[in-house]
């Protein structure tokens, strides 16, 4: 008696690259949990995953189903849309009540997108000292101004 074997569920294989989809949506999760400073433990945690398993779905290497992707948008407060599109992380609505999604905005004309913001936000916040930390933003904004009121003449700085 012979055995027959199934044909081979049609997919990709171990060796081809991930799906550029998978990748653009898992660049997503990745840029939302940084925006939210959730490291990947704290974000496995919340869905009940490993970490290994957020890094391989933020790599795109392991695909992210419906009802995980449904999970993700619940815990990172965004509609599952944003996955798949370039709606601004910073300022991501929460799902919205009806079905209109909000117009994406430019992707490299935020600041609020780079890493370097986020530090600065996050290393700012870390500044215990109400006081201290009010005279920092008091003293950006002066040298804000500062160079605002050089740049149409392009003085050289005082010395």
């Amino acid at each position: 008696m012979a055995i027959t074997r199934q044909p081979r569920r049609p997919g990709r294989r171990k060796s081809d690259k991930p799906n550029p989809i998978d990748v653009h949506v898992g660049s997503r999760i990745r840029l939302r949990r940084n925006m939210l400073a959730l490291s990947q433990e704290k974000l496995g945690e919340a869905i009940g995953l490993t970490f290994q398993q957020v890094q391989k779905y933020e790599r795109g290497a392991n695909r992210v189903g419906a009802s995980r992707l449904h999970e993700l948008s619940r815990v990172l407060d965004v509609p599952v849309s944003f996955f798949f599109d370039d709606i601004d992380p910073v300022r991501a609505p929460a799902i919205p009540a009806g079905f209109a999604e909000p117009p994406a905005e430019g992707f490299d004309a935020d600041p609020l997108r780079k890493r370097e913001t986020l530090e600065l936000v996050n290393a700012y916040y870390q500044i215990e000292d109400v006081a201290l930390r009010r005279r920092l933003f008091d003293l950006v904004k002066a040298l804000v101004a500062a160079a605002g009121e050089q740049a149409p003449e392009r003085q050289a700085p005082e010395k």
